[in-house]
């Protein structure tokens, strides 16, 4: 019997241990990211402005106007006018700059706060979370309470699959009830927003999209196998996801211009439904089969180190070996994205709302960066720069409702903004290093944008991220 007590003493200590070390590594790696803390000082914390000499492009309609005033005041947009007097107020001289609404990501995956500075120094004031878990809650709540420079942050749950689709990513529904509850359990926890994944059969996926109604939370939906493609159109879903879907499930990899045409003109009578086509993620996997070292490039220092070890790598093993083994997929992977790109083109022309995406944070996708990528690929798709930025601003801001007080510059709107030396309008790589961020009305400037990207390069934080996600698997999804 003593001899059991001091095991049990011993493992007792060694998992007191495990959890106080576990405890200093978190501190310490909130403590490195304490610089995008909102200080209490007027140059951080202030959020009111007068902008002047400054030429708006509102994106409410396609037009510049010319030498404006805006007014921020508290975080909104007040005023704009040609001439606004407003006392004791901080004056910024935009010097003839242009101004955007800030850039909207609708498809990320956050594995820590270095991320949050990626996309403000690329201008993105705004992500949607499509893989949720505790850690996101807490970011979501710092930035609520105006704690932290980040994005504005709308999260889905955990994401809902069936139960023959098993990892440690994913919630295995079993039974309708189950949905019912995982749903009710998401919208009480705080997550915004519902995420379905592979695998949901008729008779679950109808259980969640009816509690999601019933609670009020909007679906997002990567789309099941199990059930016709038509089935993500029903009015609780507001968005579908990824381009490579529409080849891989209705079209079963048949690259086929007419069938997909009545594939697009069913999404298109849908009238609630966005399409976020994420065509830069699958382009990757092309970049990570014609260059090989592509894992040691300096732009993969910019990715979270534990997902740069794990899914970067295990991406770029199982593509690099599948070229081994067949040269012909090289070829077959740059065809699906042209088609990708067709996609997007007839998606545009039946007139369905596109929203910009990136699948940003997973394999070789990086955090803020690659927006900019999907913007030129809708380029190449025809839309012109007015309708290429729309996607990542007012189509975007029209998805959810919970996304309205964004995506364009109009009195009563979030003061989201970015100042660009040029205009985006005519050339759209303007929209890359804005020369200031306006994040709820705060304006951070360029060097301390690229600051933010210095701090974020080579982190060292991968035992504080595997933490992070071994909470997610302790904790009940």
């Amino acid at each position: 019997m003593k001899i059991l007590k001091r095991l049990l003493k011993i493992v007792l200590a060694i998992i007191g241990l495990l959890v106080l070390t576990s405890i200093i590594i978190l501190w310490v790696d909130s403590q490195k990211t304490s610089y995008l803390n909102i200080d209490k000082n007027e140059l951080t914390a202030n959020d009111s402005y007068l902008i002047t000499n400054v030429n708006v492009i509102p994106m409410n309609q396609d037009t510049v106007l010319i030498n404006k005033m805006v007014y921020i005041k508290e975080g909104i947009i007040e005023k704009i006018a040609d001439t606004i007097e407003v006392d004791k107020i901080q004056i910024f001289d935009a010097k003839n700059k242009y101004i955007t609404p800030g850039l909207i990501d609708m498809h990320v995956h956050i594995w820590d706060r270095y991320e949050l500075g990626l996309y403000l120094s690329n201008g993105v004031t705004a992500v949607r979370n499509l893989w949720g878990m505790p850690m996101h809650l807490r970011i979501k709540e710092d930035v609520v309470k105006n704690n932290i420079f980040s994005p504005i942050f709308f999260t889905t749950g955990p994401k809902l699959t069936g139960t023959e689709f098993i990892g440690d990513d994913n919630l295995n529904l079993t039974s309708p009830s189950e949905a019912k509850e995982k749903v009710i359990s998401y919208k009480d926890r705080g997550y915004d927003l519902i995420k379905t994944y592979y695998g949901l059969d008729k008779e679950i996926f109808d259980a969640v999209v009816e509690q999601a109604e019933t609670s009020n939370i909007d679906i997002v939906a990567h789309p099941s196998q199990k059930v016709p493609f038509s089935y993500h159109l029903k009015s609780q879903i507001k968005s579908i996801e990824h381009a490579e879907e529409i080849v891989q499930q209705p079209l079963k990899f048949d690259l086929d211009t007419i069938k997909l045409q009545s594939i697009i003109d069913s999404i298109s009578l849908s009238k609630h439904t966005s399409y976020s086509p994420t065509i830069t993620v699958f382009n990757n996997i092309y970049q990570m089969m014609i260059d090989d070292s592509i894992l040691d490039s300096e732009s993969l220092e910019y990715m979270n180190p534990l997902i740069k070890k794990v899914d970067s790598k295990k991406q770029f093993d199982r593509w690099f070996n599948a070229k081994l083994k067949d040269s012909t997929v090289v070829r077959r992977i740059k065809n699906q994205h042209y088609f990708h790109i067709a996609i997007v083109q007839k998606l545009h022309k039946a007139g369905v709302n596109i929203i910009c995406g990136t699948d940003g944070g997973i394999g070789v996708t990086l955090p803020g960066f690659s927006i900019h990528q999907e913007l030129k690929f809708y380029k190449e798709a025809g839309l012109s720069n007015y309708e290429v930025l729309k996607t990542a601003t007012v189509n975007a801001s029209k998805t959810h409702s919970i996304m309205n007080s964004i995506g364009t510059i109009e009195e009563g709107k979030l003061a989201n903004l970015l100042i660009l030396d040029s205009n985006p309008l005519i050339t759209l790589s303007a929209l890359k290093n804005p020369s200031s961020v306006f994040i709820k009305g705060r304006k951070l400037d360029r060097e301390l944008l690229k600051s933010f990207n210095q701090k974020a390069k080579n982190r060292k934080n991968l035992i504080a991220s595997a933490l992070r996600y071994l909470e997610n698997l302790l904790i009940e999804k």
